[in-house]
């Protein structure tokens, strides 16, 4: 006879909480596809699969709801029946007539557990791939529809903005193109371009687009100049936000070991690789050709290497060492050690491209005048040289043993006996802020996910508690009560998570109060018990 009864009592269970699940899915999956429809122009095919892929994301939210509501509704309507009344007359306790409930609220928790921890996860990580897919297709629909394109960025201090006249995506190109280079402090470099042909490609933890843009001409407040040809190549940042709240448990171990598997962090450590390099750079040019306009720096490269001289050597931000005041370069062949030319200019710089981890050197000459024919150059530009072995044995202390990654860590960290430039000191204080913050947001987010998986049980031992007191009124009364005690519990995590994120505070108070938000409801869960009990 339990027997019966319960496998009555978890059917009508299961059945009041699949249709509350389907119906609150798909209200909210709509809601939740606004923004990548809005923001990226996704065509109606990748709607639907975005859906699918943010499913275990909308599911996270609604199975612990639809149990709520499924245990109110149908012990509220059990007691209200007076079939509860009939069960205990005949001497089946009150606590084994909620065992289907409890069953229920078991399985909810698993499964919220097991969704946060692991499914989301995968589900998000297969949007983006899928928006990143299908990325060249969202930067063309958007200049067909708006007639420009903000390229998504992982850094905080720039974005990019791409304005076309005409869009042709069977061709990959754009026509009458303008590239805008945005900055904290205003606009960096403007390129305008008659045609530009767009390319998309993945670099281990990066995404860049590259731009080759013909005819074109570039300025910026400091300097332009025109070329025939032109590439442009700018970091394709995340989509739908690199974030620890879309990480797998075993992502974080990950994390927690090796920092540079954090893309904000491996960006945030390369940036700030780079600019070093940079200064070390400049301060080892400085080192040799200050004092004497005659004593040569010499930059090898793998065909054509330079040396040269200059009256004053600055490290500049954006990666760039700006040589002035009577400078010459003589350029020659690497094997043969033939010079090749020799030039003279007011104005040159170097800067890094490439990789960042392993980059080369170019060289920006402006305004050359060539010795012996007296024929003045717009711009000159020397490819392909290589870090002198100076600045390589400082550099190297920073990167990993094997030579792949950086030590994001010791970035952070001012070297010993060099003055660091305010980017350099913006750089390391970003990272060694973003460093903390992850942290933070590991313990944070572990933390909540566990509180709230494990609540599931209490609330929804609640609303079947609730629905079996108000049985002697509306059904909807006793759900809406039980939606207070679970406000309570979100509440708390969201505090939690907020006073653990604040690095000024004790992380232990925000981990405190997420666990005493549970064990709030647990002790509700056992007071209603012990009141039905009694009565």
């Amino acid at each position: 006879m339990v027997f019966t009864l319960h496998r009555y009592l978890f059917k009508e269970l299961f059945r009041v909480f699949a249709l509350a699940a389907l119906a609150l899915t798909l209200i909210l999956s709509l809601g939740i596809i606004l923004r990548p429809v809005q923001e990226f122009g996704v065509g109606p095919r990748q709607v639907i699969h975005l859906m699918g892929y943010f499913l275990p994301i909308t599911l996270t939210f609604v199975l612990p709801m639809a149990a709520l509501f499924a245990g109110a509704l149908v012990y509220g309507r059990f007691a209200g029946d007076n079939e509860l009344d009939a069960c205990r007359a005949s001497g089946i306790s009150l606590l084994t007539m909620v065992y289907p409930g409890l069953a229920l609220a078991i399985i909810v928790a698993v499964a919220n557990l097991l969704l946060s921890f692991h499914v989301m996860p995968i589900f998000v990580h297969l949007a983006e791939n899928s928006l990143k897919n299908n990325a060249k297709q969202i930067l063309f629909r958007n200049i067909q529809r708006n007639r420009f394109y903000e390229l998504p960025s992982s850094r905080t201090g720039s974005q990019y903005l791409i304005y076309a006249d005409q869009a042709d995506l069977q061709h990959d190109s754009l026509y009458g193109v303008i590239s805008i280079e945005l900055k904290d402090y205003g606009i960096g470099t403007i390129t305008t371009s008659e045609g530009a042909k767009v390319n998309f490609r993945s670099r281990g933890i990066f995404d860049e687009v590259q731009i080759t843009a013909w005819k074109a001409h570039q300025m910026s407040g400091v300097d332009e100049g025109g070329a025939e040809s032109l590439t442009i190549t700018k970091e394709f940042g995340s989509l739908l936000g690199d974030n620890i709240k879309f990480k797998k448990i075993d992502e974080m171990k990950r994390i927690q070991a090796d920092l540079m598997q954090f893309k904000p962090i491996a960006i945030l450590a390369y940036d700030t690789f780079a600019q070093l390099t940079t200064e070390l750079l400049a301060r080892d040019i400085n080192t040799r050709i200050a004092n004497s306009t005659n004593n040569f720096y010499n930059l090898l490269g793998s065909t054509k290497s330079v040396r040269f001289t200059a009256g004053q050597c600055n490290a500049k931000d954006e990666e760039k060492v700006e040589l002035s005041d009577n400078v010459k370069i003589i350029e020659y062949d690497t094997d043969s050690k033939r010079v090749l030319r020799t030039l003279r200019c007011e104005r040159a710089s170097l800067h890094i491209e490439g990789d960042k981890l392993a980059p080369t050197l170019t060289m920006d000459i402006y305004n050359a005048r060539v010795e012996g024919s007296g024929a003045i150059r717009g711009r000159d530009i020397i490819r392909g040289l290589l870090p002198p072995q100076a600045v390589e044995a400082i550099a190297n202390q920073f990167r990993t043993e094997n030579g792949e990654s950086l030590q994001a860590e010791m970035l952070a960290t001012p070297l010993s006996g060099m003055k660091p430039s305010l980017e350099l000191s913006l750089l390391q204080n970003a990272l060694r802020r973003t460093i903390q913050k992850t942290f933070v947001q590991i313990k944070a987010e572990t933390h909540s996910r566990l509180v709230f998986g494990i609540g599931c049980v209490s609330m929804i031992m609640i609303g079947i508690g609730l629905g079996i007191i108000k049985k002697g009124g509306h059904l909807l009364s006793a759900f809406g009560a039980s939606c207070l005690p679970a406000a309570v519990l979100i509440v708390c995590i969201m505090s939690g998570k907020h006073i653990t994120a604040n690095l000024g505070s004790q992380n232990v108070s925000g981990i405190a109060l997420m666990w005493g938000g549970l064990a709030f409801l647990s002790l509700l869960a056992v007071v209603i018990y012990g009141w039905l009990l009694k009565n």
